[in-house]
């Protein structure tokens, strides 16, 4: 589903797509078409995109045709989803320890424009970690 997304080919063009959107949160995925992880996010991704329109724009980066970001926001993970808002990276609190980015599929819909929903309401009031509206440190049960 990725084909469905804007791909953003280069640097230059990831960095112009976070410095020009002014009201709306960017939602960019990093990692590859062809990895099934990065597959269902797309396609979550892809069935949300017209529901936060509004308030949101996503993106797609291949992080082997674009590799400037991997060392920067530590890019290891096979399908990473970060939060950008007025030039600014937003962090957000799930309860697994990182709070720079999520890095596996979300498949529910309604879940995902919860979490962009979340991110975007302390964006606009200016707070840099937001907290998701659920715990994901019990993810993985073991």
């Amino acid at each position: 589903m990725s084909f469905m997304l804007p791909h953003l080919k280069n640097g230059w063009q990831v960095d112009q797509a976070v410095l020009s959107e002014e009201e709306r949160v960017v939602v960019v995925r990093f990692g590859h078409d062809w990895d099934p992880e990065c597959m269902k996010m797309d396609e979550t991704l892809y069935g949300i995109a017209h529901k936060v329109k509004n308030f949101a724009v996503i993106y797609v980066v291949d992080i082997t045709e674009t590799p400037d970001f991997n060392k920067m926001y530590e890019l290891y993970d096979p399908c990473t989803v970060m939060f950008f808002y007025r030039n600014k990276h937003m962090m957000i609190d799930l309860g697994t320890g990182n709070n720079n980015k999520i890095n596996w599929a979300i498949q529910d819909k309604q879940e995902m424009i919860d979490i962009i929903e979340v991110v975007y309401r302390g964006a606009r009031k200016g707070r840099g970690l937001v907290i998701s509206p659920k715990d994901y440190s019990t993810k993985y049960r073991y």
